[in-house]
Order: structure tokens, then C-alpha cells, then sequence
């Protein structure tokens, strides 16, 4: 797709939206009592609904933004477009959803960012509870461990004894301090005594990534997207994936649960979210339509495809993730020793 500041996402409806054949029925005398408007919300929406990413256009993120935006002005006959205000670790853009006008035409496409922010800054232009109310969560990226299957371990414990002989001698590369695959990989350092290994942060994952291929660094703690084709391959070993269960068509790698390590999920979740105060029934409104979507055999596939697990939680379902996720992430960072930005 195009890469532009704002973009509208998918093609109008070709056939007539449901307000147009309302004014049209109504100005013909005709009933139309299966289609009549009970409330002011009936015809969202009316105008162009903006959704805001808090990424920079190319990444997960933004990829399965367009792919909603599109799917949504498909179903309700409205505009959605996608606005992308990456910075400051997602928090110029949640800062500006907050701020917006909370009337149904300002949404965001968030991630676990979210839920990691609290934790990791001294101060917030969000409260993740206060600020937002969840429209419904969209899917998961999970993250995977890798080597070069020439360093020789074939599991996660037979790497963790190699690393634990010389731990001075490894280290293990991640996209930028406070992703998920950043702290997963501080985790996996507390949980094993790996205090010695060094992390090597990356501007972004693709440059972790080409850091373990090259082998400058010994482990990869990236989201499965990227290192993938290079698992296919054969150029990288997958030693295990970090969501709840095995990648569909990378069977032989088992999860984290699966290699020995109790409670260790880490994904990266993508969620619809309205400010604070927008309609009740817009919210509704939204949800019954992206979950809808996500519920489709083909956009389920063609979300698999692209790298992503559906969850199609409801908003409250959802706003039980963040519940749980706020305090966990919280106390990583800070048993990590993780600096607050």
C-alpha cells in the first residue's frame, strides 16, 4: 500500500450504504422498519473515521491497521484512514488519542506498548485505565529464541548450559529497550542466572535479527515475523516460540511452556481502543463490527499469513489483558534494573 502521512484505507462500497437507502426509502414513502434509525448512532459513521497508529508506517503495527481500516470501511460503508504517529515509544500517539475529541472518529490501533509504558517512564501523556476505553483486541505477534544452527544447541536448556559455562562469551540481541522481546529476554537472564550475558539493543528488530545471522551475537529475542523465513530456511534455529502454543506451520519448535519455563508467554498484542467518554454505543458499535472481521475464515487466514495469531477478545476481555500486563511489566523492569526513561 501507498506510504502517506494519512491514508484511506480499502475502496468505498461499491453497493449503497445503509443511510442512503434509508433517505431514499423515506423520501419515496416508503416503510422501512428493518432499516429505520432508533438513535443518533445509527448512521455511524458519517464521516471519516481516523485511526491512529502509534508506530511509524512498515511494521506489524501498521500493517494489520490497514488491513482492518480497509475491512471496516468495507463493512460499514463509512471511511477509515490511518494516521501514523510514531514516536517516543508509542507515546506521542496514544498521547494524542486521548487527547482527542472522544465523538467515534478518533480510534487507536495500540500495542503492548500500552501496557509496558506505565512501567518504563517516569511520566505518561495516558493513564492506561482512565484514559481509554478498549474497543476489542485484534491478534498477537509472538516472539521466538534463535541461533545459528552452527553455535551447536538444538532446545532453550541446552543453549542456557552452553551460555552458563562462559557467560562473558555470549550475548543476545533485541529491538529496543521495553519491547516485549527486550524484557523477555531480561526475564530468561533472571530466571536462569544469565546476569552475565550482555544485551545487545537494536534500533529495531530487523537489525537484531541480521546480528545473530552474522553471528555477532549468539541468541535472537525478536517477534517470529521477521526470523521466520530464515527458520524455513535453515539459516537460523527456532530453540522455542513464546505464546501459548506452536507456530502453525513450524511445529517442531515447541513453546517456552512446552521447553521447561513455567508462565513464560510474551506476545505482542494489537487492540482497538476509543478515548475516554466516546458513546457507549459507538463502542458497541465497533466492536460487534471488527470482531465480525476478525471472525471471517479468509481475514483469519490472511491474518495468519502475515504473522499474526487472531485473539478477537471483546473490550472487556482485553481490558483483563492490560489488568494483568500493566503490574507484570512493571515489575520486570524493575527487577531488570531497567532505567525509567
Amino acid at each position: 500500500m501507498a506510504r502517506l502521512g494519512k491514508i484511506v484505507a480499502g475502496t468505498t462500497s461499491t453497493g449503497p450504504s445503509r443511510r442512503r437507502v434509508i433517505k431514499g426509502a423515506l423520501a419515496a414513502g416508503i416503510a422501512v422498519p428493518a432499516l429505520r434509525i432508533t438513535s443518533a448512532f445509527a448512521a455511524y459513521p458519517e464521516r471519516p473515521v481516523r485511526v491512529i497508529v502509534a508506530n511509524t508506517p512498515g511494521g506489524p503495527s501498521d500493517i494489520i491497521a490497514r488491513i482492518m481500516a480497509a475491512a471496516m470501511q468495507q463493512a460499514t460503508g463509512g471511511t477509515f484512514f490511518v494516521e501514523n504517529r510514531g514516536g517516543a515509544g508509542g507515546n506521542l500517539g496514544m498521547g494524542l488519542a486521548a487527547r482527542a475529541e472522544p465523538d467515534g472518529y478518533t480510534i487507536l490501533l495500540t500495542t503492548s506498548a500500552y501496557s509496558v509504558n506505565p512501567g518504563l517512564y517516569n511520566t505518561l501523556p495516558y493513564d492506561p485505565f482512565k484514559d481509554f476505553v478498549a474497543i476489542c483486541e485484534l491478534a498477537v505477534s509472538p516472539h521466538v529464541f534463535a541461533i545459528k544452527p552452527d553455535l551447536g544447541p538444538k532446545t532453550m536448556k541446552e543453549f542456557v548450559a552452553l551460555a552458563k559455562a562462559n557467560p562473558a562469551k555470549f550475548n543476545v540481541s533485541t529491538p529496543p529497550i521495553g519491547t516485549t522481546p527486550q524484557l523477555q529476554a531480561e526475564v530468561l537472564k533472571q530466571r536462569e542466572g544469565l546476569q552475565g550475558m550482555a544485551t545487545v539493543v537494536f534500533a529495531g528488530g530487523g537489525d537484531a535479527l541480521k546480528a545473530a545471522i552474522a553471528g555477532t551475537v549468539q541468541l535472537s529475542s525478536g517477534v517470529l515475523a521477521p526470523a521466520h523465513p530464515h527458520i524455513k530456511a535453515g539459516t537460523m534455529r527456532g530453540l522455542a516460540v513464546t505464546g501459548t502454543s506452536r507456530w502453525h506451520d513450524l511445529p517442531d519448535i515447541p513453546t517456552m511452556i512446552e521447553a521447561g519455563y513455567r508462565d513464560f508467554v510474551f506476545e505482542t498484542y494489537t487492540a482497538l481502543m476509543a478515548p475516554a467518554k466516546t458513546p457507549p454505543q459507538i463502542v458497541r458499535q465497533l466492536e460487534k463490527v471488527a470482531l465480525e472481521i476478525l471472525n471471517q475464515p479468509e481475514m483469519r487466514a490472511r491474518l495468519t499469513k502475515s504473522g499474526f495469531s487472531v485473539t478477537a477478545k471483546d473490550g472487556k476481555g482485553h481490558m483483563a489483558r492490560v489488568a494483568k500486563e500493566v503490574p507484570m511489566y512493571r515489575d520486570i523492569i524493575a527487577k531488570a534494573g531497567i532505567k525509567k526513561l
